[in-house]
Formats: C-alpha cells, structure tokens, sequence
C-alpha cells in the first residue's frame, strides 16, 4: 500500500500528535478542582461514554480523516489501453446555395437532419465539427459527446449562411489541420456539391495529406432557384434566376481518395450504410495507445468509518443541564 499524497500525512501527523497530548495530559477545570477519591463519588449521570473513551473514538476518527485525505492506495500496476474510435471531422456547407428548397425543407435543414443520423451511427468514435463557405470554422473540436453535438448542429441556422463563393480547398485545410495528430484521416462532407471552380485543387490536397473523403450529397439534379436571406431568388450577371442543382463531381473525388460518397435520401438507411463503410474500412485499426496505473482506492471506506466514529464520539457529549451530582450512598 501507498498514498498518492504522502506529503499530507507528514504534514498533518505531527499537529495531530501535539493535539492528542494536549488533550490527555491537561487536566479539565473540575480535576483540578476536586481531589481523585472525590471525583470517584462524583459522576456524571447521563447514559454517556467516559471521557478517556470517548476521547479515544474521537481521535481514532480524526485520524483516519488524515489518512484517507492522504489517498491510500494499491497499485496493480500500468495497463495499456488501445484507443479503437475513428477520429472524423464532419464539414457543414453554409454557403447561399444551401437556401434551395428542391428538398424539403430547404438544403441546409436536410443537410442537418442528415448530419445527426450520421452521428447515432458513428457512437463510439470521435467527431469534430466545421462549418465552410468562403471561409471555413470549428463548431466544435473532437469529442465523443454526441447529445452536445447535436445541439451544436441544431443551432446552426439560417443567419450562418453565407451568400460568398464556396472554398472547398479551405474547408479541407482546416480539416488537415484538425487531423495532423490522428493516425486515420476522414473527412465527412455534408454539401449539395459546389461547381466546378470551387473544386479546383481539392483532389490534390486531400491526397497529399492522406485524408480519405466521403461526401454526403443533398440536392436533386433538376436544381432549385437560389435564396437570399429574404427568402428572393438570386439573380446572375445576365439578369437570370440562379440555379443550383446537385453536383456529383465531389463524389468522384471522394473515390479517388479511397473514400465514396451518398446522395441523400429521406430515409435512415443511407447514413447506416456510409457509417458501415467508414467502419469497414477502418475497423481494428488503433489510433494510438495511452498507459494509466490501475490503483484499488481506500478513502471512501475510510472516509465512511471516519464519519461512523465522529457521530458515536459526538452523540456521547453530556446533554446541556447535565453535570455532576453525588451519587447515591449504598444503604448499609
């Protein structure tokens, strides 16, 4: 056995050693009053424990408190434990043409709904959560807390939109640099697909820095009128309705890095079958180690009998009223 905080002991063995011999040794105001022959006729009559004794409880629990804040321990020794979640970074797309309602209720709704289906079927790995448009955010870091994510992904809304071109090559270096520490690099792509322009240069980058991609597409190939924040149709530099519709190309790229992607659909099923492919890909593969000492912890049971011992020496004080009173002499 050893305590964890050895210094405490030593630190609080000797006060407690100086106030247990002036607790004995001093005498109080009655003895030195009364003569020892006197005080044998005198006693106090309440049903409480001798002072010699209940002194004795008193310091047996003021003594395991001191040992049990010291944090005695068993050590049995390191245990290596071999981290099994997949690390994921999930990206959210933001960008205006995620106000297209050719789905219901409109593109970034479904993209959430889609994203929080995909989280119940990852439960035991690691997500961090970004946000992109032109500019690319963390909405949160890697955690394992799926129920605050999904709050974090409910308030994700409409004023996040951004009307500004689409940086898919951002997007992916903020994710790089979310999994620069991670032995497996996945990234999860919940977008209607972007053009042609904003792709350029995403493929090269995924594959230089090993990151597999899976695309979860939202949209229909028909396409919809693009919305501003007042809900208007966008018009181009030629004076015409903007249309967006869905773009698979992301798709392809997300192949070439060993990843694959989904058009989303209204069910469950889609997500539970990208979830199974992420897995099967990644399955049994460690994402590192880390050592911890497997310790047997002590200070709650003593803790417990300190408590026990406080209460008895406690509950055996003389009530207030009482005090001594000569005994009854025997009848001859």
């Amino acid at each position: 056995m050893e305590f964890v905080y050895p210094q405490f002991f030593w630190v609080m063995i000797v006060p407690f050693i100086v106030f247990v011999f002036l607790v004995v040794t001093n005498k109080d105001k009655v003895s030195r009053v009364f003569d020892e022959k006197v005080l044998q006729r005198l006693r106090a009559d309440s049903e409480t424990l001798p002072n010699s004794l209940r002194n004795l409880v008193l310091f047996a629990s003021i003594f395991l408190m001191i040992v049990a804040l010291s944090r005695p321990v068993i050590d049995e020794g390191e245990k290596v434990i071999h981290l099994k979640g997949i690390p994921v970074v999930m990206a959210l797309d933001i960008s205006g043409s995620m106000r297209s309602k050719d789905i219901y209720p409109n593109r970034l709704e479904f993209a959430k709904k889609k994203l929080t289906q995909l989280l119940d079927d990852l439960p035991g790995d690691e997500v961090a959560l970004t946000a992109f448009a032109h500019n690319s955010f963390v909405l949160a870091p890697f955690t394992s807390d799926k129920a605050t994510l999904k709050q974090i992904v409910e308030g994700v809304n409409d004023s996040y939109i951004n009307m500004a071109s689409t940086d898919y090559v951002a997007m992916a270096e903020l994710a790089a640099r979310l999994l620069q520490k991670k032995k497996e690099k996945i990234l999860v792509v919940f977008t209607d697909g972007g053009d042609a322009t904003a792709l350029q240069g995403l493929e090269p980058l995924l594959k230089e820095r090993g990151i597999t991609l899976y695309a979860v597409l939202v949209g229909t190939r028909k396409g919809a009128p693009v919305l501003d924040e007042r809900g208007h149709p966008v018009k181009n530099a030629k004076g015409e309705i903007a249309i967006t519709q869905l773009n698979e190309t992301l798709g392809k790229i997300a192949r070439s890095t060993g990843g694959d992607y989904v058009v989303a659909g209204y069910g469950k099923d889609d997500m539970r079958r990208l979830a199974q492919r992420i897995h099967e890909k990644f399955a049994g593969k460690s994402q590192g180690t880390i050592r911890i000492h497997e310790r047997v912890e002590f200070f709650p049971y003593l803790l417990f009998a300190a408590a026990i011992l406080l209460l008895m020496g406690l509950s055996s004080m003389p009530r207030a009223g009482e005090g001594f009173r000569l005994k009854e002499r025997k009848k001859r």
